[in-house]
């Protein structure tokens, strides 16, 4: 007997794989991933089945958000914060970023457990791109969540915008000579930290949590 009597093949795949990917990243997929993973190309079909679920009461969407869908049963065990996906960040060289805005997102945002974020004003997520910090373990395709920010103490790990270079880069910052430097350590033995004058770097918010992508 069918797990959802009421429900067809496809839409069972569907519920399942928002479960799988939900438990295994800890925030639900987009319909073109959910469309990739049961086989439908067309966003609007997956958009149709989606309805039609929601209708029956297995899952919630959220239209205006990219990844606003939630599985009813869910929601009693873990309540969340939508917080916005401005883009990526490089843990390695610093990627550059035009015109030095970092909040490049295209109005996406991503569901985090609450008890990791607290208050959601000025919280946002950048995906990683990168190992320089995989002994923070913070690996390429990570999600970092970040509180944003502008003063940093010696040890926190920071989204650092480098002026002259405009560029962004994840590290540890460590002030140094008397606050007349500023170290950015990546937690990796293999690379090189980055010395900058404090003039030449803004902070762009301090790391809070992290999102593995497994």
């Amino acid at each position: 007997m069918a797990a959802y009597p009421d429900l067809s093949d496809r839409q069972e795949r569907i519920l399942a794989f928002i479960r799988e990917f939900t438990g295994e990243y800890g925030y639900p997929p987009s319909i073109r991933q959910i469309g990739s993973d049961v086989g439908i190309s067309s966003t609007s079909v997956v958009s149709y089945n989606l309805n039609i679920l929601q209708r029956k009461g297995y899952l919630t969407r959220t239209r205006e958000v990219s990844r606003g869908v939630r599985l009813v049963e869910e929601e009693s065990t873990s309540e969340q914060s939508l917080i916005p996906m401005m883009g990526y960040i490089a843990a390695g060289d610093p990627l550059p970023i035009a015109d030095g805005d970092f909040a490049q997102g295209e109005g996406e945002q991503v569901a985090v457990p609450k008890e990791l974020v607290g208050d959601a004003e000025g919280v946002y997520a950048l995906q990683v791109r990168g190992t320089s910090m995989i002994d923070a373990l913070i690996a390429d395709g990570d999600l970092v969540i970040l509180r944003h920010q502008q003063q940093a103490q010696n040890g926190d790990m920071v989204a650092a915008w480098l002026v002259e270079e405009k560029a962004m880069t994840l590290k540890h910052l460590y002030w140094e000579r008397n606050r007349t430097l500023v170290c950015l350590q990546p937690a990796n033995p293999t690379l090189e930290p980055i010395f900058v004058h404090p003039s030449k770097l803004e902070i762009q918010g301090r790391v809070i949590g992290v999102i593995r992508q497994l």
